[in-house]
């Protein structure tokens, strides 16, 4: 026997024969062939045998279908049939040559009412098998990415499905923005299809409802984004969505807008204050143009003024017997400002509750209540009748009793003052 031959037979593995080795599902999983088609026509032989219009057969013959079916690999498939009827091609095109499923959205009477049953259908689905939410999202998400190739019926009913899901929590609004896209929104596609969206959820739940579904998204500050370019502007959203009898939209669009301009310049007043070199020149310039953009009142102003104010001292690391000395610096400081924005017994009102409610809320504060209030007033920032209408009538719940025994002696002294004026 030569070398060659040797090394042969001592490296042969010995085989069994007549016996079949069997290979592991995940290997077997692993090496199937993705065949979508085969998988939607199986579907539809189960559909054909369900009575039109039977929507517990048609959820009882999906919860059994995941026995056998393979949902996990074809999630995305079953939902482009249970929503368009047929499997999506490359551009969203779907095969016209191909049979389409009698049951999906596409197919469905365009009726909120009719179409809530088929949202029903995918909510006992998706409960009975749990994946398939994280697959379902993706695969509405890639749909509407296609909403310029739909018919308009068609994107109508799917517009009314897509309010239904997000108020059932099936999906989150974030789907919507798939929808942003410049294609999409440069042709009107996007608005006219969010607008039934928003519409359809408002006939379900409230407005602010809608606006925690947007704002957990980061959609909220983006509803003008829908506007084609040359309609994105605030006039334009507002006659659109009020034609559309949605002034609550309006409110809430601009509520937000509101709010979102208060809390810049509260960010941009904090740092303006905390420099040692501004002016309030500056600062009121500040304010002035915030007051324009957004529509802000004195009151308003007021409120963020005196946050701004506050947070240029540290509370936290200050030594407690420096904190009171360090916030009348503050106030004397930036009175002028506050003056400015006084200018009403209801702004003064609106002060002096801001003031009570932060000297409520942090403890090392509260034994200077009536101090703060003596420097405002002592700067014209508060009048006599301001404090004594706060504390007879206007002062809030919050720590009341202590705050009201803290400015006896104040408030002695301007009655006395009032008096003495009065007989003069």
């Amino acid at each position: 026997m030569n070398s060659t031959q040797s090394q042969a037979s001592t490296n042969s593995k010995p085989v069994l024969h007549g016996v079949k080795i069997k290979q592991r599902k995940g290997v077997q999983k692993a090496n199937a062939k993705h065949e979508p088609e085969i998988f939607r026509d199986q579907l539809l032989v189960h559909f054909k045998t369900i009575k039109e219009g039977d929507f517990e057969a048609v959820s009882a013959k999906l919860d059994t279908l995941g026995n056998t079916l393979d949902y996990r690999k074809y999630g995305d498939s079953l939902f482009e049939v249970l929503i368009t009827g047929g499997i999506l091609e490359p551009g969203g095109i779907i095969d016209d040559d191909a049979e389409r499923s009698p049951f999906c959205i596409f197919a469905a009477e365009d009726d909120a009412a009719v179409i809530k049953k088929y949202v029903d259908v995918f909510n006992k689905l998706i409960r009975r098998y749990k994946y398939l939410q994280r697959i379902f999202g993706e695969t509405l998400q890639n749909i509407l990415q296609f909403i310029n190739k739909w018919q308009a019926e068609e994107n109508s009913k799917l517009a009314k499905a897509t309010g239904l899901l997000i108020c059932s929590q099936l999906v989150p609004s974030s789907v919507l923005k798939v929808l942003l896209q410049d294609y999409l929104v440069k042709d009107g596609h996007a608005l006219n299809f969010t607008t039934t969206v928003f519409r359809t959820v408002l006939d379900e739940q409230s407005i602010e409802q809608l606006g925690r579904a947007l704002t957990a998204e980061g959609l909220n500050s983006r509803l003008i984004e829908f506007f084609p370019p040359n309609k994105r502007d605030e006039d334009c959203l507002v006659r659109h969505f009020e034609a559309e009898d949605m002034k609550e939209l309006v409110d809430y669009y601009r509520r937000n807008k509101k709010n979102s301009i208060k809390g810049f310049l509260l960010n941009e007043l904090s740092e303006k204050m905390q420099d040692e070199d501004a002016t309030d020149a500056e600062v009121l310039s500040l304010i002035k143009s915030s007051i324009k953009d957004a529509g802000l009142t004195e009151a308003d102003v007021v409120a963020i003024i005196w946050q701004s104010l506050m947070s240029t001292v540290d509370l936290l690391n200050t030594r407690a017997d420096q904190i009171e000395s360090q916030v009348l610096r503050s106030i004397t400081q930036w009175s002028k400002v506050l003056e400015a924005f006084c200018s009403s017994p209801k702004t003064e009102i609106v002060l002096l509750q801001k003031v009570q409610s932060t000297c409520y809320e942090d403890v090392k504060l509260t034994k200077y209540f009536r101090r703060l209030i003596q420097t405002l007033y002592k700067n014209d920032v508060l009048s006599d009748n301001a404090i004594l209408y706060w504390n007879d009538k206007a002062h809030l719940a919050q720590g009341k009793t202590l705050f009201l025994k803290q400015m006896e002696p104040f408030v002695t002294w301007l009655r006395e003052n009032e008096d003495s004026s009065d007989e003069e």
